[in-house]
């Protein structure tokens, strides 16, 4: 009779496990299932906790969709702000680093889906308009686009980089090629001009395919295009940054695209590479304030404009929750627009 002893204790603990799951659940959903699902979908019990709150409080059909639908996500992170601002409890402490809480698995949920999982394997899967980084041997960069993807070859817009010999041509060169998918990494490849088209009314060149491309940084975040004017302010190092709101004015500046970990910025004129600079613009109501580092820049010398790459350093919990509403525009706030170019500074001084 000793062996019935463990089974009793199991039967008893499993009983007690289900009907606490039904009464923290306030329902009759299955959170056995829910629970499960999420251990499988790789979250620690405390967050399969914390979502089963979410759950709770957007009455939610089918909880376990939070393990993958980033629409349900966004609802329940919608509901959570608009809550949050009806009862005053916005700028709460505990509220706050719930919301970011929810952020991250709404983005650990985003690269979860294949399209962040599944590379390419060959330059035939160039889409129109990818923007290319060109270099030569031991000279450029030079900045491309792909203007259409045939069978043969892919037919690219004359690079713009740095000034060639007189008499230069691109035939026969052997380039290395860089790019990054929007919504999956960096890629590399090398390849060979086929064909210089310099005297034609809009002049392209033509290059080879290549079925070995080196897939490399992978996103680490969502990056949205966007139109936002801002005000850039050098820096003498990342010591210097702070959150403090700026009064005066800086150099004005468009950001072209923004993600939680940094943004692309217009700017008239030139900047070196590796200056840390701060970022200051309007969001809705809000001010975000951003700092961190150039890690590139994209000259168009016809335009005399740049695109500065900054790679920022952690914000503070509440600008970046900020931020990201806006990223999965949260409200429907985010709306596309055409960049507009910054008035013409004096960025040299960057």
């Amino acid at each position: 009779m000793w062996f019935i002893i463990p089974i009793i204790i199991v039967f008893v603990l499993f009983v007690a496990a289900f009907l606490l799951l039904r009464r923290l659940g306030h329902g009759n959903f299955p959170w056995i299932q829910f629970y499960g699902r999420g251990k499988e979908s790789g979250f620690t019990f405390k967050e399969i906790n914390l979502l089963r709150k979410i759950a709770i409080e957007s009455e939610m059909q089918n909880p376990t969709s939070l393990f993958w639908s980033v629409k349900q996500l966004d609802r329940s992170i919608k509901g959570i702000i608009i809550k949050n601002q009806t009862t005053g409890g916005e700028a709460d402490e505990r509220n706050i680093h719930m919301v970011a809480k929810l952020y991250q698995f709404r983005k650990r949920v985003e690269f979860s889906q294949p399209k962040y999982k599944i590379g390419i394997k060959s330059s035939r899967n160039l889409v129109q308009h990818q923007k290319l980084r060109v270099m030569l041997p031991g000279l450029g960069p030079f900045y491309t686009s792909v203007v259409e993807n045939l069978r043969k070859y892919i037919a690219l817009s004359y690079p713009r980089g740095p000034k060639l010999p007189p008499g230069f041509s691109w035939k026969n060169q052997k380039i290395g090629v860089y790019f990054f998918r929007q919504t999956d990494a960096g890629y590399f490849f090398q390849t060979r001009v086929l064909n210089d088209f310099i005297d034609k009314r809009y002049p392209i060149i033509h290059v080879a395919h290549a079925d070995n491309l080196v897939r490399t940084q992978k996103r680490r975040s969502v990056r949205v295009d966007c139109s936002i004017p801002a005000m850039l302010y050098p820096l003498r190092n990342l010591a210097e940054a702070s959150d403090d709101l700026e009064t005066s004015n800086g150099l004005r500046s468009m950001l072209v695209d923004l993600s939680e970990d940094g943004a692309a910025i217009m700017i008239g004129g030139q900047a070196k590479v590796g200056i840390a600079v701060k970022l200051q613009f309007g969001i809705g109501d809000n001010t975000i304030v951003m700092s961190g580092v150039i890690k590139g820049t994209t000259y168009d010398q016809k335009k005399n404009r740049s695109i500065l790459h900054m790679q920022a350093q952690p914000m503070n919990v509440t600008m970046q929750n900020r931020v990201l509403t806006y990223v999965y525009n949260i409200f429907g706030e985010r709306q596309e627009r055409t960049p507009v170019a910054p008035a013409q500074n004096n960025p040299r001084s960057l």
